[in-house]
């Protein structure tokens, strides 16, 4: 015969040894912070980083650290004026104005560091980086986040293309027909209206009656199992100047646990900081979900708190778009997304590629 109190402490001390991995096999079939060995190193990205996988990808197979290799990655398209969501050649703000977004997370040391409205700097990635290894500080914004880049020998540049230019004067022109300004074809020039170059993360674009919006995020795992990632953007086209997205939040636009995975994300950052999304994905991976799977039920809390009848649709679906992308601690990998049409970039095995986000909805239905 066992007492009701001898029952109870039994039980509890089950569920807590299954909590830290002494329960039974069972129990942690799909764990993936409980399975230590090495694996294949692999980079994951949005649709826009096929040069970004695969640097991050040479350099961590070179032995390089991993936030350095998806820090290293990730330039290339911040450096890349022909990238209008990221970086030098982002679209500005409500003024004219280019202001970026980053945060970087580093799974061996438990860093992150992050800048928000940065200004005149082409890689608030780096300044990110140097926001964790060399300040007690996580986050820093404007004005003052631009001080401590210079201080730290980053400078300060036009962000503004021409392209950009003239995408944000057309936009600007547009916006009332009792203004002053004059739309191309008002003023009789022969420009062609700008179109939203597919980045493949299956965006709504301004022809779906959304603005223009993108990011870069990229995460890479050792062959070791260290985890690392990072979350750049120049954030939302046209947003209202000191608009801070999802990308910078720790938790939101990127969180990186080096016991159970990495997860980032693109799209509509509100929706993301909202659920806490990236924060969400790595919990799931916690309990055993696959990468995509966890992806699939953080988007499904997006749409359940998307409660504005101005963001859904006729169906009642959000109107706009939501990507993770997520790594776990085996190197099992995947992306999801809102709507149907996303693809993500992956480097493994050496080998770099496009593969097809999963969805909860297909698109036009």
């Amino acid at each position: 015969m066992t007492s009701r109190r001898d029952f109870l402490k039994t039980s509890a001390g089950v569920g807590v040894g299954a909590a830290v991995g002494m329960g039974s096999p069972r129990s942690l079939a799909g764990a993936p912070a409980v399975l230590p060995h090495r694996v294949a190193p692999v980079a994951i990205a949005s649709g826009n980083g096929m040069e970004a996988v695969a640097t991050a990808f040479r350099a961590v197979s070179a032995g390089g650290d991993t936030l350095d290799a998806a820090v290293e990655g990730v330039n290339i398209v911040e450096r890349d004026p022909n990238d209008r969501s990221v970086g030098y050649g982002g679209r500005p703000n409500l003024d004219g104005v280019v202001q970026l977004d980053s945060s970087v997370m580093h799974g061996p040391s438990r860093g992150a560091g992050a800048v928000a409205c940065l200004e005149g700097i082409k890689t608030p990635s780096r300044v990110a980086v140097d926001v964790m290894r060399y300040t007690d500080h996580v986050l820093l914004v404007g004005k003052g986040a631009q001080r401590f880049a210079v201080s730290m020998g980053h400078r300060v540049e036009d962000l503004l293309t021409e392209g950009t230019r003239r995408q944000w004067i057309e936009w600007r022109a547009r916006m009332s027909a009792t203004d002053d300004y004059l739309t191309p074809e008002e003023a009789g020039l022969r420009v062609p209206p700008f179109e939203d170059e597919d980045d493949g993360m299956g965006m709504l674009d301004s022809h779906d009656g959304v603005r223009p919006q993108g990011t870069i995020n990229c995460n890479v795992i050792n062959q070791d199992g260290d985890l690392s990632g990072v979350t750049t953007t120049s954030g939302l086209a046209w947003k209202i100047p000191g608009r801070v997205g999802d990308s910078p939040i720790v938790g939101a636009g990127l969180y990186v646990d080096n016991d159970v995975g990495a997860c980032g994300s693109t799209g509509r950052g509100e929706a993301v900081i909202k659920t806490c999304g990236s924060h969400s994905v790595v919990e799931l991976m916690r309990s055993g979900m696959s990468p995509v799977d966890a992806c699939l039920e953080a988007l499904r809390r997006v749409v359940t708190f998307t409660a504005e009848e101005r963001l859904r649709n006729e169906q009642g679906r959000p109107g706009f778009n939501v990507n993770y992308y997520a790594v776990n601690k085996n190197g099992e990998y995947g992306g999801a997304a809102i709507w149907s049409g996303a693809r993500f970039a992956v480097c493994s095995g050496g080998e770099s590629r496009r593969e097809d986000s999963a969805y909860l909805f297909e698109r036009g239905r």
